[in-house]
């Protein structure tokens, strides 16, 4: 049998790190004082985040402009749309629906309430109808409700004293649509995700720390570090959402969330893990702690700076609300990569070994990784490396088929939702009895020397039921025209383009077209735009971090093919089950980039976390023992650790919200994938396979001392062949 370095003491190797220790910080923040003085520090920061952690939420932008494209056509007509209506103000839609056909009480009841609604809240205009269907069965109302900055929190209880008064009964039915209702819908489905989010994802990582550690107590200490990284790492979003203009909504507050908590505790599996195998060495834990952190540093460090990196990529895109996400998720892998090496490393010193109860681990002890499952799985893939990784590779191109059923280009709103919200409902019945896009129109601002040639293109246009007339103030004129198909729809966002290639063909009309169908159509072609861009640069950038790291050109790149490979066979899986087993034929247009981003920048943590494992191994013991020892030292970790990832992600399922479900769903399968397959078994097989070769163009160095016992490994694995 093989045995990993960890089964003994090296005396060689604990006096030169611990040579160059001195001269570095780590002892000094896990030594007997410094210990206490960290702890004090993070109490320090947790107590001043705290309150400024709360403002987050009211902090978030989760209106139009907070998604858009800055230089989008729909983004120019909402800043001028306030010369000519309040921005605050949105329109509900009250749809009334008898199927035997109104009755004359009906009506009466109908238009009583129109008048009643102006009393719910300050109206942004004038109140629109009833206006009756030509069957005779429906009538709807458009009142315009101008609900002040804050309008996205208070949505659903201006809706609800609508119902009230609407009150549908004996046959009668009433609904809410329009832009307000579906804002409120969305305000409902977002209501709670915080603390869902938090509570689901604490769940998680206690539930697999639990199984991993087999301890009662050891647990608590990556879970508090996480906590208060996340603490922290929201109050900081907030200073910088409010002093230095970040932008931050409901989908990044989310995923925030779910970040630190599942790559904070990655971070804190490996830290604890090489902290157990250096206490078997070390009697003194102060020691064992430098020793792990100096150790398992480089690649934590290397790790979240990959992840970072790929998320700062996010920075040039066009969506505001991707380039937002950017930023506030990479604070929070930042604080989380700081708890994780300083305050956890600190919290385990000050516990002492009993915090490992009852598995506690005493000095001079064998490290069971010698023996357990993943050194069996290294010996049985280095019988036949070629044909396990060719295997391999080709049943994870099989997978990546499934991409051919993706349909990356938006969500209807009706898909938007799991389940189907009242304001869906009504929309349905609107387009039932009415011209679909009646309340939610199509928007025109042009020149006003210009608005009757403007007016006629509109008039015009393929999709166009009919045009209201214009209201010309300031030089500007305000158009409005109605669409035949759902104001959500494919078929709308094809009747947009049509419109802007009319009203652009209008000479000195300057015309911008915008309007809920516009701003649905630009952040469709914002994400296209950033996915094309945004995917090629992440892939550079995380080769360089890794040519780096490794010292090496041949491994990185054949590791970032593994990781885009891993992230293909993910995404055609998973729009195999979102169009076969879920039943929704299509993703949101920016569910590829940002399942791309989570998986390549996650994914190669895991390469990270073995490659710089082999890589230390090798330098004493060659490429193919290197890989046996590197796969049975981080195998059970690694393992644990994309569980936990893969946790985490996977709670975003239990939100209403069919994008955040995708997300969730995707990560969660690519991250466990990639766990035990790519990693433990592809990657694996190719450092069997090439050998030194990976290395290329650089050599590790060897110990000239233990090159003969290198040579024995070697033969000790090739005799399990």
């Amino acid at each position: 049998m093989v045995q990993t370095t960890g089964a003994a003491p090296r005396a060689d190797a604990k006096i030169s790190t611990m040579g160059s220790l001195r001269a570095r910080w780590i002892p000094a923040l896990v030594g007997r004082r410094g210990k206490w003085l960290v702890l004090v520090f993070w109490l320090i920061v947790v107590a001043a985040a705290g309150p400024l952690a709360g403002k987050l939420m009211g902090a978030e932008q989760n209106n139009a402009t907070a998604y858009l494209p800055g230089g989008a056509e729909s983004t120019k007509v909402l800043s001028l749309e306030g010369a000519f209506q309040n921005p605050n103000t949105l329109v509900a839609v009250v749809v009334y629906q008898r199927a035997a056909g109104l009755t004359a009480a009906d009506r009466v009841k109908i238009a009583a309430n129109a008048r009643t609604f102006a009393g719910v809240a300050p109206l942004g205009g004038p109140i629109v109808g009833p206006v009756w269907s030509r069957d005779g069965e429906a009538a709807q109302v458009a009142v315009p409700y101008n609900l002040g900055a804050d309008g996205w929190s208070v949505t659903p209880t201006v809706v609800d004293k609508v119902k009230q008064i609407a009150g549908g009964s004996h046959g009668l039915s009433v609904y809410v649509t329009g832009p307000l209702g579906n804002a409120s819908d969305s305000e409902n489905a977002f209501k709670g995700i915080d603390g869902t989010l938090l509570y689901s994802a604490i769940a998680v990582v206690v539930v697999i720390l639990l199984l991993t550690y087999r301890s009662p107590f050891v647990w608590l200490l990556p879970v508090i570090s996480a906590g208060i990284a996340l603490t922290t790492a929201e109050a900081v979003i907030y200073l910088l959402d409010r002093h230095a203009g970040l932008v931050v909504n409901a989908e990044s507050a989310g995923i925030l969330t779910v970040l630190v908590f599942g790559a904070g505790t990655d971070y804190a599996l490996l830290l604890v893990a090489r902290y157990r195998e250096e206490l078997r060495r070390h009697a003194d834990r102060h020691e064992a702690m430098a020793i792990a952190v100096r150790r398992a540093g480089p690649a934590i460090i290397a790790s979240a700076s990959t992840v970072i990196a790929g998320l700062l990529c996010l920075l040039i895109a066009e969506s505001n609300s991707t380039r937002g996400l950017g930023p506030v998720a990479a604070i929070g892998i930042v604080v989380g990569l700081a708890s994780m090496i300083t305050l956890l490393p600190a919290l385990l010193v000050i516990a002492g070994r009993w915090i490992f109860w009852p598995y506690r681990p005493a000095v001079g002890s064998a490290e069971p990784t010698s023996a357990g499952a993943w050194a069996r799985i290294g010996r049985q893939i280095s019988r036949r490396p070629r044909w396990v990784w060719i295997g391999t590779a080709l049943i994870l191109a099989a997978l990546a088929l499934g991409t051919f059923d993706l349909h990356a280009n938006g969500l209807t709103e009706k898909q938007s939702f799991r389940g189907t919200p009242s304001s869906i409902v009504g929309q349905e019945v609107l387009a039932r009895h009415f011209p679909a896009g009646l309340g939610s129109p199509v928007v025109v601002v042009a020149n006003a020397a210009e608005t009757s040639q403007v007016q006629a293109a509109l008039k015009a246009a393929p999709g166009i039921a009919s045009v209201a007339p214009p209201i010309v103030k300031g030089g500007l004129a305000y158009l409005q025209g109605t669409t035949t198909a759902n104001p959500v729809s494919n078929a709308a966002y094809t009747t947009v383009e049509k419109v802007r290639t009319a009203v652009h063909a209008v000479p000195g009309a300057h015309a911008l077209v915008g309007g809920a169908s516009a701003v649905n159509l630009d952040v469709e072609n914002a994400a296209h735009h950033d996915r094309d861009v945004i995917i090629p640069i992440t892939l550079l950038v995380v080769f360089g971090i890794l040519a780096l790291l490794l010292r090496a050109l041949f491994s990185p790149l054949l590791l970032v093919a593994t990781v885009v490979l891993s992230f293909s066979a993910a995404l055609g899986v998973s729009a195999l089950v979102f169009d076969h087993i879920f039943g929704v034929p299509a993703e949101d247009s920016a569910f590829p980039l940002f399942v791309f981003v989570f998986l390549v920048a996650l994914g190669i943590d895991y390469n990270i976390f073995l490659m710089t494992r082999v890589r230390e191994e090798t330098h004493t013991h060659g490429t193919r023992t290197g890989a046996l020892l590197g796969l049975a030292a981080t195998g059970g970790v690694i393992t644990s650790a994309g569980f936990v990832l893969a946790g985490t992600f996977a709670v975003l399922g239990t939100l209403p919200v069919t994008e955040f479900a995708q997300i969730g769903f995707a990560v969660a399968f690519g991250v466990l994938l990639d766990t035990l397959v790519v990693r433990s078994i592809l990657v694996t097989a190719l450092n069997f396979d090439l050998g030194d070769r990976i290395w290329w163009p650089s050599h590790p160095p060897r110990n000239p001392a233990s090159s003969s016992a290198a040579r024995d490994e070697e033969l000790a694995v090739a005799g399990h062949s």
